[in-house]
């Protein structure tokens, strides 16, 4: 597949999201950047603003396989990943798939699950495989978890540990909708959410195609070093006790190349790489308790660090 063929599926893709997702381009494409690199996007925001619409439409528009798992305090590893049943016929036990077994699950309020339960997605969002009485299950190659959570209500949750939620690859917040948007959403939805009605644009053959093209983008050495020195200033900013680790400065590579392929281009510029600096690397830092009590906020630190940081400069300018 060229580029161009690439490119025309991610402008459908975009297009049929955005008749249901009023605004929000930003967010939408840090999400596709995302699912492009092989990542896992968490959604972090207040109820309401189309965070489980986001999910069901993006699926939908690409023609995969959509599950959901509510996550409760009440809920079991084995609710998430399956379980071995009795079959009474056989008189043998049988893997029953659980809804990991998709290709877009979306773990919603995924902080309400014990730790136990949250870590029953480890294995699946680092290896894509489920391993249940010693026998390994894989999971699609296109498994993409889209978690959501509420900053905000902290009664009755367990936060995410520093593991798990260093294996997603970007936090995106979608905030409130500007005055004209959210009259556009009145005006679209009044009669009801229609995202059942929106019909996939794609296939998953073309996307593993989308993918191979978007995994070509080249990355420079000078773009790598940059990279790599701003991933390693988090872990000497004074009030950080935990800076991005050596899979941050790996997934910020990967989005870079996805999302400068998405752009038009075949090569990662260093504006690539401070546009998803602040959603792939924020939430993976942990502050000082000090720091948190004086409202130091990780996105504050990230900003200070590319200050900090020299961009890099091809021979041609811009010919990375």
């Amino acid at each position: 597949m060229r580029q161009d063929e690439a490119l025309n599926v991610v402008r459908r893709v975009r297009d049929a999201v955005s008749q249901v997702i009023v605004g929000k381009t930003d967010a939408v494409d840090i999400v596709l950047t995302a699912f492009l690199a092989g990542g896992h996007a968490l959604i972090e925001d207040v109820p309401g603003v189309g965070k489980t619409l986001l999910a069901k439409t993006l699926a939908k528009c690409l023609g995969l396989r959509f599950g959901r798992v509510q996550f409760t305090p009440d809920l079991l590893p084995s609710d998430v990943t399956g379980s071995s049943v009795l079959n009474m016929k056989t008189t043998e036990f049988e893997f029953k798939k659980g809804p990991v077994f998709a290709d877009i699950l979306l773990a919603d309020e995924i902080n309400r699950a014990t730790p136990r339960t949250q870590s029953s997605l480890l294995e699946c969002m680092e290896e894509r495989q489920v391993t249940a009485d010693g026998v390994t299950h894989p999971l699609s190659p296109h498994f993409f978890v889209m978690a959501t959570q509420n900053p905000v209500e902290l009664q009755g949750t367990f936060p995410l540990p520093e593991a798990q939620i260093d294996r997603f690859l970007a936090r995106v917040r979608l905030g409130y909708p500007e005055e004209d948007e959210e009259r556009a959403i009145v005006s679209r939805f009044e009669k009801g959410m229609q995202a059942a009605e929106i019909l996939p644009v794609t296939n998953p053959e073309e996307i593993s195609m989308v993918k191979d093209v978007a995994n070509e983008t080249r990355l420079s050495l000078e773009v790598i070093g940059y990279v790599s020195n701003i991933c390693r200033d988090t872990r000497t900013q004074s009030g950080v006790e935990l800076g991005a680790s050596p899979r941050a400065t790996l997934w910020l590579s990967r989005a870079a190349k996805a999302y400068a392929f998405m752009q038009g281009r075949t090569y990662v510029l260093p504006d690539d790489v401070k546009k998803l600096a602040v959603p792939v690397l924020s939430h993976r830092l942990l502050l000082s308790e000090a720091s948190s009590l004086h409202g130091v906020l990780a996105e504050e630190v990230i900003l200070q660090v590319l200050d900090q940081v020299e961009v890099p400069i091809g021979s041609s300018g811009v010919n990375f």
